[in-house]
């Protein structure tokens, strides 16, 4: 997904306002209706999985996942996330070995007794054997700054909140193209800078495994929120 020469994007700065026709069909109401409801229930059936199949997964349904994820919206337009595609065996045993480490000092007394006790209903602890059953690992940067060939930097704005809703959509995105996945956070995370030698201007945000769930795969009994308790009127 390399852009050549003539495509590579580069920030506007200053530049003048260009707006162009944006002109949908508008969708009959029964289908929205229709959609809404199948989009619905596909995305009630989204569980994070720790248990993954070796399997290998198309990698293009995967690109296609991370290009859907490039749609999201961003301050500013400025797009500040690059999505590292992980497959070799040892990168992904050199990621897990890392992580475990990190994960083994927050659950030895790092995140405090109110954090694990929150975590207990979910049974995780300190082996992430997802890192490297799942075939592919998609590991999240988020820019913090625009750093271009010449050195010259340029502010983002909003980047968490941009990188977060990107996040969202690839986890969507994924999920209803028929994969599973999962949010891996381990903290710290300046190792997979090191790992996969990513510019100064990135800093880690999250680690997705990526591929079917394995067939002992087990998830926690959990039940979500009704819509009456997260939505208000007003």
């Amino acid at each position: 997904m390399t852009a050549t020469t003539e495509e590579r994007w580069e920030p506007t700065h200053g530049d003048p306002y260009h707006p162009v026709p944006y002109r949908p069909e508008r969708m009959e109401a029964a289908e929205s209706l229709s959609r809404s409801a199948e989009l619905r229930d596909r995305m009630q059936q989204r569980r994070t999985v720790r248990r993954f199949s070796s399997d290998p997964v198309p990698e293009q349904v995967v690109r296609d996942a991370i290009a859907c994820a490039a749609t999201a919206p961003s301050g500013a337009h400025q797009q500040p996330w690059t999505f590292v595609l992980v497959r070799d065996p040892e990168i992904r045993r050199l990621i897990r070995e890392e992580a475990e480490r990190e994960e083994r000092i927050s659950y030895d007394g790092r995140l405090g007794e109110e954090w694990l006790a929150a975590l207990r209903p979910l049974g995780t602890d300190a082996v992430k054997t997802h890192l490297t059953d799942a075939p592919a690992l998609i590991v999240v940067f988020q820019q913090r700054y625009w750093l271009g060939e010449d050195g010259a930097r340029r502010k983002h704005y909003y980047v968490d909140e941009s990188v977060g809703i990107a996040v969202g959509m690839l986890l969507s995105a994924l999920h209803l193209s028929g994969l599973a996945a999962l949010i891996h956070t381990p903290s710290p995370m300046r190792f997979l800078s090191q790992v996969l030698r990513r510019p100064e201007n990135e800093k880690a945000f999250a680690v997705i495994p990526v591929g079917y769930p394995a067939e002992d795969c087990q998830v926690p009994d959990l039940k979500r929120k009704a819509l009456d308790q997260v939505m208000v009127e007003a």
